[in-house]
């Protein structure tokens, strides 16, 4: 018999057992219907240790009024959790994305493209990143394009 996560679908030990070898800090991106999730997660014999944590909601504290759940937003949480990590002197992690499809363009991937620019040492292909003009949201809207760069300023400016 399977164990319960698994059974459950929730967690793939392979996978799960992998990243942990590396034994570096895991990147964990999830992604709900309305939010988006990035937590810096280091494991312990006892259970997982959340260093920190940042969700799209807190987009709001800079300005972003847009939705949470798009490329740009994810983008900016993943650049805000980056920038986080980088003051609690956390340089470089693993990306787990969970259960998710790794798919080219995912919304997934605008997080992790996000932590990167913030200045975490992240391995990744560029090709699975999405385009620039997505990250920045030309294709919602053209305005949104200097709204995702002014979130982003006042982040550095918060963050250094």
């Amino acid at each position: 018999m399977q164990y319960k996560r698994r059974r459950e679908r929730k967690t793939n030990y392979k996978k799960r057992f992998a990243l942990l070898k590396s034994k570096k800090t895991r990147i964990v991106v999830r992604k709900s219907n309305k939010n988006f999730r990035i937590q810096f997660i280091n494991y312990k014999p006892d259970g997982d240790f959340i260093l920190l944590s940042s969700m799209g909601s807190d987009l709001k504290n800079y300005g972003w009024d847009g939705s949470y759940s798009n490329t740009p937003s994810a983008y900016l949480a993943g650049f805000l959790a980056g920038k986080k990590a980088i003051k609690k002197g956390i340089n470089e992690g693993i990306l787990d994305i969970g259960l998710n499809s790794p798919r080219k363009g995912a919304k997934i991937f605008a997080a992790l493209k996000g932590v990167v620019d913030a200045g975490v040492k992240i391995p990744y292909s560029e090709d699975i990143i999405p385009s620039d003009e997505r990250l920045h949201g030309k294709h919602i809207d053209e305005s949104l394009v200097s709204k995702v760069e002014e979130v982003k300023k006042k982040i550095e400016e918060e963050y250094g």
